[in-house]
């Protein structure tokens, strides 16, 4: 039996179709979960996708990581199921404490879109296991507030631990501390990054088809290999 990922829906979501797509492609079932919904169906891990959360009228995510079905996700993830945040999923687990640190608005105020470099830097996360070390993949950055920021001390702890699993590889267009692009939680479980993956799993949809890596790397996670 294929394992079942969720995809959450949110108030001004804009990329769980896409998700979920990224989702069957790589061989899994595609579980829709509503964001009103504790329940989130027995799934083996979750993903939250992009888009505008309540239309990011609060600080991004901030809003959503209220909802009821966080309250079960972030149960979950401390009870080892693997979570992925994709953009404002990524804002979502920062604001629900799954993840440290925080999204800030671009540097130089801008709308970044463009196709960008990433280095994978952490194999050993549930989400990143399928790649090769230092691989460089390209996926689609879309977002007004990816920068990310922490605290020096935050910054250092993710570093030494190893818990930065991608980075700009040329740089963050977006100013993220570090060139940031995503990080992990202690026990790698749960990741979050910028740029979106589920737009790379298909040459004629996205620029690459690395972004499919991440979620064979799940269903790794999910069966226990």
């Amino acid at each position: 039996m294929s394992a079942r990922i969720g995809v959450i829906t949110f108030p001004g979501t804009l990329d769980d179709a896409d998700a979920a797509r990224a989702v069957v492609r790589a061989g899994a079932q595609a579980v829709p979960l509503w964001h009103a919904d504790a329940d989130i169906k027995g799934v083996d891990a979750v993903v939250v996708p992009g888009g505008f959360s309540y239309g990011d009228y609060l600080r991004c995510g901030a809003i959503a990581a209220m909802a009821p079905v966080m309250g079960t996700v972030v149960e979950s993830a401390r009870g080892g199921m693997p979570v992925l945040g994709i953009c404002n999923g990524f804002q979502i687990l920062c604001e629900a404490g799954l993840l440290p640190g925080a999204l800030a608005r671009n540097e130089r105020m801008h709308f970044v879109c463009r196709d960008e470099w990433l280095r994978v830097e952490n194999t050993s996360t549930a989400w990143s296991s399928r790649f090769d070390s230092r691989a460089e993949i390209l996926v689609p950055l879309k977002s007004g507030e990816g920068r990310y920021v922490a605290d020096a001390a935050t910054l250092a702890e993710l570093e030494d631990s190893g818990r930065v699993v991608f980075r700009y590889a040329a740089g963050a267009s977006n100013g993220s501390s570090n060139d940031i692009a995503g990080i992990s939680s202690a026990d790698g479980r749960v990741v979050g990054l910028m740029p979106h993956p589920e737009h790379a799993i298909d040459p004629l949809t996205g620029p690459s088809t690395d972004g499919l890596g991440l979620f064979l790397s799940a269903l790794d996670a999910a069966v226990g290999v």
